[in-house]
Order: structure tokens, then C-alpha cells, then sequence
């Protein structure tokens, strides 16, 4: 299949200069992330598994970024002169070792953000019946993953091409679980909280807490990171050289998607230990016990200002 689009080198130049740009907006969206997570909180009052996830996101970008200058670096300049075809071919080359290297961060990015998004989605449901189908596509991505991963390492001079079958196929599945799996699990997480606001706005008296600001939060996620996502797979089904660009947009995406969600509820916080799940959990209960005592009668005033949990050792601590 003929390759449709930019230059490839031009394209490894247009693809760094954008990931540059994203890389450093996650880096400062980073930044702010743990000031949310751990201003004026006590050690153990900080949400470990967030700061845990935040940092991991944070050294896989970073592990990306340094990998694609040092790929642009040797496509450009150290092997300009010397490998067959020049730095086109030498991009085209997907057995490269740089290339097959960023190829396993990237995937392993992907599963570290969807798994966020699963997991998110179980604790608003807090059934694991919900998360099956996302779970079932996050492992068919995993597998789908290991197999481009294999096969751009094994790739031979009659395949090295990203668009060539043996290679193709896997990444392609590999981009179309990766959106069904987001879509669906935000699907139902945004959903489940639409509900949930539904349920507790019929019962209250006031307005004085609306859960619909999350909604948007993740609505917004979803969408940037859907749309990136959709315009590589377009790309790569057309064999567009487009797709380079895209997919190394992609990796400081899937950063950002996250500590958006945090800073975003964390600028919304009345008090230092409010928590955006923690709430979530709560108003389900709330609604769900209020609807079954008050069956009937009139509205009543439902109050949630302040929600924590607690740990195994009964500390509180926020959670995202």
C-alpha cells in the first residue's frame, strides 16, 4: 500500500515541534496536578495512587519525548549521509530501534489512561458488571498491542513499512479498542453521574451542589482524547503519513486528559479535604437511600459539602 501525505521526514520534524509544545503545557498541568493533590495536606492525608499514576504518566511522556529527538537526531543528522534512501527511509524504517522503542512506551501510556478511566468508572458504579465490556477491550488492546510491538521488531526489508499488513493490522485493532474502550468506560461514567445528579436535584431543596461540572470534566477528556485518537486511526487506515504526527501527539494527550480532570475539580473544592469520587460515592448513596425513605412525598433538602473516606487505618484521604 502506497503512503499518502507529508514527507516522512518532514514529518518527524512537524511531529517533535508538536509534541514539544503538549509535552510542556502536561509538564506545567503536572505541576499544578500535585499542588492539588497535596497543598496544605498532611502526608497522610495525600491520595497516594493518584500522585503514584500522575508521576508514571509524567516519566513515560518524558521517556517519548527523549526518544523521538534522539530518532530526529539520527535521522537528520547522524545517519543523513549514510543510510539507503537518506532520512526518508530511514523514518520508513519501523525495525529501527528508536522507532520500536517509542512504539512500547506509547502503548504502555495508553493502557496506564484507559485503565484510569476503568477504574474511575468502577468506583461510580461499584459494579463490576459495568466495566466488563471496557475491560474486555483493554485486554484485546494489551494483546493487540504485544503483537504490533513484535511484529515492527521482527520486520524485514520486505515489510518495513508501518502500513504493510503484517504491522497494519495489529494497529489498527489496537486504535479502534483503544477508542471503543475510552468512549464506552466515559460513556458510562458520565453518564452514571448524570443520573446520580438527576436523582439527588429531585430530592433537594437547593441547588447549592450540582455534580453536572464533573460531567463536563470528563466530557471534555473524552473528546480531546477521542478526537486525537480517531484522527490517527483515519490516517492510518488511509495510509496517510499524518498518522506519525498524530500518534506522537498523542502521549502528552493522554497526561493532560488526566490532570485536567484533577485540577479542574480541584479549582471547584470548598474545603481541603472535598473530593470529587469520594462526593460521587456519596450522592449515589445519597440518592438511592433518600428515594427509598422519601418515596412519595414531598422534596426534601440533601446537603453534600463535605465527603472523605476512609483508609484501612481510618485516615482521611481525597480522592480524584
Amino acid at each position: 500500500m502506497a503512503s499518502r501525505g507529508i514527507p516522512l521526514d518532514n514529518a518527524a520534524i512537524f511531529s517533535i515541534m508538536m509534541e514539544g509544545i503538549l509535552y510542556g503545557f502536561s509538564v506545567l498541568m503536572f505541576i499544578g496536578t500535585m499542588w492539588a493533590l497535596t497543598y496544605r495536606r498532611r502526608t497522610n492525608e495525600i491520595h497516594r495512587p493518584n500522585v503514584v499514576v500522575a508521576c508514571m504518566l509524567l516519566i513515560l511522556s518524558t521517556a517519548h519525548m527523549v526518544v523521538d529527538f534522539i530518532r530526529v537526531e539520527q535521522g537528520l543528522v547522524t545517519y543523513r549521509n549514510t543510510f539507503p534512501g537518506g532520512p526518508a527511509a530511514f523514518f520508513a524504517d519501523v525495525a529501527q530501534t528508536t522507532f520500536v522503542v517509542k512504539n512500547i512506551i506509547y502503548n504502555l501510556q495508553t493502557m496506564l489512561g484507559d485503565g484510569i478511566v476503568i477504574y474511575r468508572c468502577y468506583v461510580v458504579w461499584q459494579s463490576v458488571w459495568v466495566i466488563i465490556v471496557p475491560s474486555l477491550l483493554w485486554f484485546g488492546m494489551a494483546v493487540s498491542g504485544f503483537g504490533a510491538v513484535y511484529s515492527l521488531s521482527k520486520a524485514t526489508s520486505e515489510a518495513e513499512d508501518i502500513f504493510a499488513k503484517s504491522t497494519g493490522q495489529w494497529i489498527t485493532v489496537f486504535y479502534a479498542m483503544t477508542l471503543a474502550s475510552n468512549l464506552s468506560a466515559s460513556g458510562f461514567l458520565a453518564y452514571r453521574i448524570w443520573r446520580m445528579e438527576c436523582d439527588v436535584s429531585a430530592l433537594r431543596a437547593t441547588k447549592s451542589f450540582s455534580m453536572m461540572p464533573i460531567v463536563r470534566v470528563l466530557a471534555d477528556s473524552a473528546i480531546l482524547y477521542s478526537v486525537t485518537l480517531l484522527s490517527a486511526l483515519v490516517c492510518f487506515v488511509e495510509a496517510n503519513n499524518g498518522q506519525y504526527v498524530v500518534v506522537d501527539m498523542i502521549t502528552p494527550i493522554i497526561s493532560i486528559t488526566f490532570y485536567m480532570i484533577i485540577i479542574r475539580i480541584a479549582m471547584r473544592k470548598t474545603t481541603p479535604s472535598h473530593s470529587s469520587l469520594s462526593t460521587i460515592r456519596m450522592a449515589n448513596e445519597t440518592a438511592r437511600e433518600t428515594q427509598q425513605r422519601y418515596n412519595g412525598r414531598t422534596p426534601v433538602e440533601v446537603h453534600i459539602t463535605q465527603i472523605t473516606h476512609q483508609d484501612d487505618n481510618d485516615t482521611c484521604k481525597p480522592a480524584y
